[in-house]
């Protein structure tokens, strides 16, 4: 099966149990990193920027717990960011990025903007198979990227063509425009260079807003008899063997859920000193040194004394020693009073970061980190290797999941509407529309 006919073959109940479950839980963890996103600065911004320059017609789209209205474009940009501004939604290890962030907030401007006229309200079902046909159509999309060309781009890159894929499906384009709709979303997605933002953290972020503005632009213009086939991700000869088991093999079921509001390189790491913090007694003052040993790109996440929360997300040292000193890492701990705490910053400049040759070797498909200790009467407490919780393989249960959306609702004042948009989430497949949830996210 190839891209275009999964993208129109998939219903809602062709979908395996298991996947529709996988994607439940991404989208409730979602939904609570949109609420906590949309208090930054980051996100305040786009979306004055998106009402700005892109205007709402008669029928817009909502943002993100903002009530307020702008194109099916500007609403894709806009919520994408404001996801993407707050680093604890779910990603792929194989993409080394972020497919639901684009996905979810270009599925939400198409169902928003109720296009084409003539169209019938989506039910619940109907947007869990949207949102699962996107997740897979990036995912793919993201592995066959890095594989066929050197540089490391943002997720933006490859989000683009899942949303170009929810956007086709919910404007019912035929297979002809869905072609042409993926292919001018990989043309125009934009490449820009993951380590940069890694290296140099601002609040540009992982390009998942631009990919989601360039892929809901890419349906409507396709539906409009724009061309732009092939997209070369999808359909050369030397991709074929990441689209091969498409439909079989569900790779939304790898994915992973953040513990933590950090980079996803960060979080061995974290572990590893948490495993320290809960097996050993000390204070905190007696540390003469933390080392940590890393695969070679999480050591390039080298911020000491973050000045932004963007630094903050993108540092190793700094949301450990926030575990350390805390024992937690949330909201508080990556914004605001945090990163002027004297104690956080103390620590956090006692962290040295090695490569570690075999952790690198594993990378991206395995991430490992390790902690040592060293005390100032010499002691020195060694951890085991640890990989970070949230995995495929290491999965947080439901309860947990559920405890950090309702946590994330409340730091961003938003739970009064949290247990309501809990309920219609886990039940979405029962739900003969989606109005109503949507509503739920963008009203104000």
């Amino acid at each position: 099966m190839d891209a275009v006919e999964f993208i129109h073959g998939v219903e809602p109940d062709t979908i395996p149990s298991d996947v529709k479950r996988h994607a439940k839980r991404f989208l409730l963890d979602l939904i609570g990193v949109a609420a906590a996103g949309s208090k930054l600065d980051a996100s305040r911004i786009m979306r004055e920027t998106a009402l700005q320059l892109f205007a709402a017609p008669q029928q817009g789209s909502r943002l993100f717990f903002d009530g307020r209205s702008a194109s099916i474009a500007g609403a894709a940009l806009a919520n994408a960011m404001t996801i993407d501004s707050f680093d604890a939604h779910d990603g792929h290890p194989l993409t080394k990025g972020h497919a639901g962030c684009g996905v979810l907030a270009g599925l939400l401007a198409f169902l928003e903007s109720r296009m084409p006229e003539n169209a019938k309200p989506r039910s619940g079902a109907d947007m869990l198979a949207d949102l699962i046909v996107g997740y897979e159509i990036a995912i793919r999309s993201g592995i066959a990227l890095h594989g066929t060309v050197a540089d490391y781009h943002t997720s933006g890159a490859w989000v683009a063509l899942g949303v170009a894929a929810v956007g086709v499906r919910t404007m019912g384009l035929p297979h002809g425009q869905t072609r042409h709709a993926l292919g001018i979303a990989e043309y125009n997605g934009p490449r820009s260079q993951m380590m940069r933002c890694i290296e140099h953290p601002t609040m540009v972020k992982d390009g998942s807003g631009w990919g989601a503005m360039v892929g809901a632009t890419a349906a409507v213009l396709a539906g409009k008899g724009f061309t732009g086939a092939p997209a070369i991700t999808t359909e050369r000869e030397d991709v074929s063997e990441w689209w091969s088991d498409l439909g079989i093999r569900w790779r939304l079921s790898e994915q992973y859920i953040k513990a933590y509001p950090v980079c996803r390189w960060a979080q061995p790491a974290m572990e590893a000193a948490a495993a320290l913090r809960r097996g050993h007694s000390f204070n905190l003052g007696a540390i003469e040194g933390v080392t940590i040993r890393i695969f070679r790109e999480a050591s390039k996440l080298a911020a000491r004394s973050p000045r932004t929360t963007e630094e903050a997300q993108y540092s190793l040292p700094f949301p450990v020693a926030a575990l350390l000193v805390r024992g937690q890492v949330g909201p508080a701990e990556i914004d605001g009073a945090a990163l002027r705490d004297p104690e956080l910053l103390r620590l956090s400049n006692l962290i040295t970061l090695v490569e570690a040759s075999e952790y690198s070797s594993r990378f991206p498909a395995e991430r490992w980190a390790d902690a040592t200790i060293v005390l100032k009467n010499g002691e020195r407490l060694v951890s085991q290797p640890a990989v970070a919780r949230g995995s495929a393989e290491n999965p947080l249960s439901d309860q947990e999941i559920s405890a950090k959306f309702h946590m994330l609702m409340r730091a961003s004042g938003q739970q009064s509407r949290a247990a309501e948009i809990e309920d219609m989430v886990m039940s979405i497949d029962k739900l003969t529309a989606s109005a109503h949830l949507v509503d739920s996210i963008m009203a104000r």
